[in-house]
């Protein structure tokens, strides 16, 4: 069972943030986080953000995807209008880093991102939002806007004991790198996005 192992405040480009580390074990190098801006009203639907962790898009500014650029926006419009960002250790929708790059790899010759995952022996997509509902319960958060585009966080929460007020579009415009690995996420995933032509 995860619990706040440690949290402090952290000043940010976007404003200062309260930055929480949830984990297991205290001794975790690679706790989930939950990413408070300080004028977040808890009596009042809170806005959130289940984001899962991508290296290369928000250290590396890599333009195969556009998650670097929702999670600037994601704190950007949380430090204005208040809420948390759910920062989860999922990488590569968590088949991790190297298992990321060999799907990368595989994508250079042609397959989309989903075939990539699949011909490597491994799910589309493994990530797991309840922990997010469990983080979300922890910090007390019982009715929430939901800033994506993504059914299946959708569909957590309204499985969940928290309610859904609001989903919240969070669409980043295409590049022509990243155009193919969105259409894939609208087609497969049925993600809800405009058409990015």
């Amino acid at each position: 069972m995860i619990k706040i192992q440690a949290e402090s405040n952290v000043p940010t480009e976007y404003g200062t943030f309260r930055m929480i580390a949830l984990s297991e074990n205290e001794n975790d190098w690679m706790p989930h986080m939950a990413i408070v801006a300080e004028n977040t009203d808890f009596s009042k639907p809170v806005n959130v953000r289940f984001h899962s962790e991508c290296i290369t898009g928000e250290v590396f500014h890599s333009k195969k995807c556009e998650c670097g650029q929702q999670l600037d926006a994601a704190m950007k419009y949380i430090q204005e209008h208040g809420g948390v960002i759910i920062y989860l250790r999922q990488e590569g929708r968590n088949i991790g880093i190297i298992n990321k790059l060999k799907a990368y790899s595989l994508q250079e010759q042609g397959f989309d991102t989903v075939e990539a995952n699949l011909k490597l022996g491994l799910p589309a997509d493994d990530r797991n939002f309840g922990v997010a509902i469990e983080i979300l319960t922890i910090l007390n958060i019982k009715d929430v806007n939901l800033l994506t585009n993504n059914p299946e966080k959708v569909k957590y929460v309204q499985e969940s004991d928290i309610h859904l007020n609001s989903r919240i579009p969070l669409q980043i415009p295409a590049n022509e790198t990243s155009r193919g690995y969105l259409q894939t996420k609208k087609d497969y995933f049925g993600h809800l996005i405009d058409d990015n032509e």
